[in-house]
């Protein structure tokens, strides 16, 4: 059975929110981790905070980007500095459930054959309110559906370290990176295998992607292309994006 994770958490100006972030990774009923913070220039008191967690644990380390990159090179900063095989991903305004590490490692070791797993979601607003919505994790995930929606939310993710050094996110903010990441990991992997529990609460912005529709949907069509999807299979999988994200964003 995996171990030892390395978590990954890009933050720019999380003042607001880093701290309950940082909290619930070290709430972890799965202790044998690492904690990398990636500080991508922030102007507020984000790094300060960091700091301050790092005095007080010592699997807390933070990196500090030398320019404004972006989440994606942030990302892959954090990826190339783990220590560990296995990495997970958590934004600097989404939290965890406690069990979210347990469950999964226990799902990774039943599922050898796989690189990449994730859970159900569940979702706050700006004011930590939960919606009564979740997006199950069904037990198995194919590239062709992740086409038609991606419920794979890159803050539940556990994937191998290999596979993200040999499929870096892509420095291009008008694709949903992750996306893009995970249609290449499922090239080269069967499946991606979901825990269907809430273990992550998503914070929806609605100044974020999640909360600019039209937005979210052109970045949807260009992660296509970036991902070398044939133009008919890409336009039938964005019409049933398109059908998928009414409903999803009517209930949030």
């Amino acid at each position: 059975m995996p171990t030892h994770v390395s978590v990954i958490m890009p933050a720019y100006n999380a003042e607001q929110t880093i701290s309950a972030s940082i909290e619930s990774v070290l709430a972890q009923t799965h202790g044998e981790l690492e904690l990398l913070v990636v500080n991508d220039c922030s102007a507020d008191r984000t790094a300060e905070i960091v700091r301050e967690f790092c005095e007080r644990d010592k699997r807390v380390r933070l990196l500090e980007n030398e320019t404004n990159s972006g989440v994606s090179l942030s990302r892959n900063h954090g990826v190339r500095e783990a220590s560990f095989d296995w990495i997970a991903f958590l934004d600097s305004d989404d939290t965890w459930e406690p069990e979210k590490l347990k469950r999964q490692l226990e799902t990774a070791a039943s599922h050898p054959e796989c690189s990449l797993f994730f859970t159900a979601t569940a979702y706050v607003d700006e004011n930590g309110v939960r919606s009564d919505y979740v997006l199950h994790a069904p037990e198995k995930v194919y590239r062709r559906e992740l086409l038609c929606q991606n419920i794979v939310s890159c803050s539940s993710t556990l994937v191998k370290k290999e596979c993200l050094l040999r499929h870096p996110m892509k420095d291009d903010r008008m694709i949903h990176e992750d996306l893009a990441a995970w249609l290449a990991v499922l090239d080269e992997t069967p499946y991606a295998v979901g825990v269907d529990e809430p273990l992550l609460l998503y914070r929806v912005s609605k100044s974020g992607k999640s909360g600019n529709k039209f937005k979210a949907a052109k970045m949807q069509w260009r992660t296509y292309r970036a991902a070398n999807v044939p133009f008919f299979t890409a336009a039938i999988s964005f019409l049933r994006y398109a059908v998928r994200g009414v409903v999803k964003y009517a209930s949030i």
